[in-house]
């Protein structure tokens, strides 16, 4: 998906791990999969560089969509679809 596409997305679940360094955001996401529908995008907020290569390899192993990520002024917005 494009940066404007992703902007765009309706979320059924964020999740703000910014601030928390590895594995901090990559449990949270997988915490909070759970209440995410099925088809659902879930947004990952982390300050963590690793989570950019951390979450597509977690979500594409599950068999959800790495749909993209969004780097904004001092972390990234990372989205999946579940």
């Amino acid at each position: 998906m494009t940066t404007e596409e992703l902007k765009n997305v309706e979320v059924a679940k964020s999740v703000d791990s910014r601030g928390t360094a590895c594995p901090g955001p990559l449990l949270a996401a997988k915490k909070a999969i759970g209440d995410v529908p099925k088809d659902g995008i879930m947004e990952i907020l982390s300050s963590d560089e690793g989570t950019k290569k951390d979450i597509p390899k977690w979500a594409n192993k599950k068999g959800y969509e790495y749909l993209g990520t969004i780097e904004e002024s001092g972390f990234f917005r990372i989205y999946m679809k579940k």
